[in-house]
């Protein structure tokens, strides 16, 4: 069952709000009517990245619905997260503009692992018009509004505590498979995963087991006519178990541990495990819009090798930490995300790696949005890379993985909408923009 948990709009402790009806609200199955363009209502900036749009505009037809949030009354902030049970957390940040600054209200919709795309839109759009109706009722537009209520002699309760026969568990699992070939390659891939988890406000566990086999063949035709065949193939197989406690509103604390097997690492096992603390700057509960985290990881790694590595070693145990600080921020200006991790082996500091990444999404101006990401890294701990020449083969399929100092990649990229700021009318007719085009 979806949960609504939104903050009381109106002080009725004998009355149960279940549903709300903007305009032409239809039921589920019913066509929707023609829309006007323009209603010259409350002008509302939806900023949802993974929300049904069109469904929301045809649900919710009231408002006019607008592109720029600098010609809005009512700014939406849609932020979204994963919950224990696998479902997801949406939150709707109302921000009134202009006559109806400062007023703010934050409302919550849960969804369930097992709920249809469906029945999560639906859920989602309920609490999106329940949130409307206060800045409705102050920009003074209630026509075309119907509330509904039920008195609490029909309200269904709904239990604080349920009979669980699973304790809270949710298991995923999931198998893949790839076959590709053409004259002169073939190739062969299969995945698999398993995980398991317990998620509750004071403690969480995450149990993950994944494998990947990768083959790949190519045919190379020799000066007499003949042709020579050569295989290279990859495992990866990798299981984790992961428990964290809740203290408090800022710290939590865990433990965890990993072990597996990587061919092109030429690590045929290793183990590595250990405690770890966190500290957020803000609580825990604001993370859908605002976190600052340190975490700090300190363990041991044991690792028995394929071939002998650059370093003489066959297998070796050795000790490490790392401490990483990361931000996200996502507000109505953007999204901003940066994280910094540092890491080495305690006992030789030279055997070390850096990360930087961040992703920069900002609306400079009106219409106009810069996105920027890139990483770098500084890698100086391949302790594993084995010593001697490498197979051209299985350096041009990277079979294996080759020696560096530094990793980096750079994107940019914008876009720049105009015209009008209106976006109420919804027409699905010939949908493009994916598989073949007909019009080249």
């Amino acid at each position: 069952m979806r949960m609504l948990n939104p903050r009381p709009l109106l002080g009725l402790t004998s009355l149960l709000l279940t549903a709300l009806s903007l305009t032409a609200f239809p039921a589920h199955g019913q066509a929707p009517t023609e829309q006007a363009t323009t209603s010259a209502g409350l002008r509302v900036y939806l900023d949802c990245q993974r929300c049904d749009f069109d469904f929301i505009r045809e649900q919710v037809p009231t408002v006019d619905y607008v592109r720029d949030p600098n010609v809005a009354d009512l700014h939406v902030l849609v932020t979204q997260q994963q919950t224990g049970g696998g479902g997801s957390e949406y939150t709707f940040q109302f921000i009134g503009l202009g006559d109806l600054a400062p007023r703010t209200d934050t409302l919550r919709y849960t969804s369930q692992q097992t709920d249809s795309d469906d029945e999560v839109r639906r859920g989602y759009v309920r609490t999106f018009g329940l949130g409307l109706v206060r800045y409705l009722a102050y920009a003074t537009q209630t026509e075309g509004i119907d509330l509904q209520f039920i008195g609490t002699e029909n309200a269904v309760a709904v239990p604080m505590t349920q009979d669980d026969p699973w304790n809270l568990w949710v298991f995923r699992t999931g198998m893949s498979g790839e076959l590709e070939g053409e004259s002169l390659e073939r190739s062969r891939q299969l995945d698999g995963s398993l995980s398991a988890s317990r998620t509750t406000p004071d403690f969480k566990v995450d149990v993950n087991f994944r494998g990947e086999y990768e083959w790949q063949e190519f045919d190379d035709e020799e000066d007499d006519g003949s042709i020579t065949s050569r295989s290279t193939s990859t495992t990866e197989i990798d299981g984790s178990v992961t428990a964290v406690w809740s203290v408090g509103p800022h710290w939590s604390w865990g433990l965890s541990a990993d072990a597996g097997s990587d061919t092109r690492s030429n690590q045929d096992l290793y183990v590595r495990g250990g405690p770890a603390l966190e500290y957020s700057l803000y609580p825990y509960a604001e993370a859908t819009s605002r976190q600052i985290t340190a975490l700090y990881r300190v363990g041991v790694a044991t690792f028995e090798y394929q071939d002998t590595t650059v370093f003489g070693q066959l297998a070796e145990t050795r000790p490490q930490h790392s401490l990483g600080i990361s931000a996200d921020f996502r507000q109505p200006w953007g999204e901003w995300v940066l994280s910094v991790e540092g890491s080495h082996y305690l006992d030789d500091i030279d055997q070390h790696r850096v990360d930087v990444f961040s992703n920069l999404e900002i609306r400079l101006f009106r219409g106009f949005n810069l996105d920027i990401r890139g990483n770098v890294a500084r890698v100086k701990d391949q302790i594993y890379l084995p010593i001697g020449d490498i197979d051209p083969v299985d350096r041009f399929t990277g079979r294996v993985e080759l020696g560096t100092d530094f990793e980096y990649s750079v994107q940019v990229g914008f876009s720049f909408t105009f015209g009008s700021v209106f976006n109420n009318v919804v027409n699905p007719r010939i949908r493009t923009g994916g598989g073949r085009r007909f019009f080249e």
